[in-house]
């Protein structure tokens, strides 16, 4: 028998992605929905297409533990109401067509994903996990030998571990080092003055992670001595270099499912006609009964 294949979805980016690029829509009751109707489309159409064990990381709050760690980290601030609304709707209409919804609080969604992939990843049940996100921080868990992949589904790519080399410049393991170095404004990770995508995936290529890279110049590979100008911005700026990896490395101790098979999409549960009526898409209610039994 073939192998389960679990795919991990980023509920958190569908939500803002949708948000973005579908038409408004606004109920009878005042309530815009479109961006939820937007991704619960797309959560069939992935069971369409073959899915079978899916699960969906939100942030049901946008602050994190990370907010704790450092004051400059990304908050919620800038988010149009309209769509902050969405959250506890998105999660109530997923978990009303039957799928698993991982809402985390203390973490970020980014960090559940992390966690059920590793966790899938050592089910000898399981044959691939499919980790649906564009965001970079999700290719640390790229792992060939587990089984793991990141998949950009609106562009249609697949990231294993040769593909996150060809375009970080580092293996997997090093990207939150990557990411400590060069920034990621979407977080709010200021990164190292002077510290370029290029200068630091050649530097962590050398060396891997940050401690193994000398303060002293002089004692860098020659194979970087052409980017040992930045050594001074890192000797002075370790501290804060090291707390930005802390805040890039995904938390795989997130709470998310107990075993694989709690991803398995058994149906809708009986309310989620009213549900799509809410959202004036009753079609998506129907395709999901459909799919439902084509199980059976």
């Amino acid at each position: 028998m073939a192998g389960i294949d679990v795919h991990l979805v980023d509920g958190t980016y569908e939500l803002f992605r949708h948000h973005f690029a579908v038409p408004s829509h606004v109920t009878a009751e005042g309530v815009e929905v479109a961006a939820t109707r937007g991704v619960l489309g797309s959560m069939l159409r992935l069971l369409r297409e073959g899915a079978t064990h899916v699960g969906v990381a939100t942030d049901k709050v946008i602050e994190s533990f990370r907010n704790d760690l450092f004051d400059g980290y990304k908050t919620g601030e800038g988010t149009p109401p309209e769509l902050f609304a969405q959250f506890p709707l998105l999660e109530a209409t997923l978990e009303a067509a039957g799928f698993m919804v991982m809402a985390m609080v203390r973490h970020e969604a980014d960090d559940a994903m992390g966690a059920a992939a590793v966790l899938a990843a050592a089910d000898p049940r399981v044959a691939r996990v499919l980790v649906c996100t564009p965001d970079k921080d999700l290719a640390q868990v790229v792992d060939d030998a587990a089984g793991i992949v990141q998949v950009d589904r609106r562009r249609e790519i697949t990231y294993d571990r040769a593909a996150v080399v060809e375009k970080f410049g580092v293996q997997p393991g090093s990207i939150p080092d990557w990411l400590a170095l060069v920034g990621d404004t979407a977080d709010g990770i200021p990164g190292l003055s002077g510290w370029g995508a290029k200068s630091s995936a050649t530097i962590l290529a050398r060396y891997g992670h940050l401690e193994a890279i000398p303060d002293d110049p002089a004692e860098w590979d020659v194979a970087v001595r052409g980017a040992t100008k930045l050594a001074g911005t890192l000797a002075a700026d370790r501290e804060d270099a090291l707390l930005y990896r802390r805040l890039a490395t995904l938390d795989l101790d997130a709470p998310v499912m107990d075993d694989v098979e709690d991803l398995r999409w058994t149906g809708p549960a009986d309310h989620l006609e009213d549900v799509c009526s809410h959202l004036d898409a009753p079609r998506l209610a129907e395709m999901a009964r459909r799919l439902a039994d084509d199980l059976d």
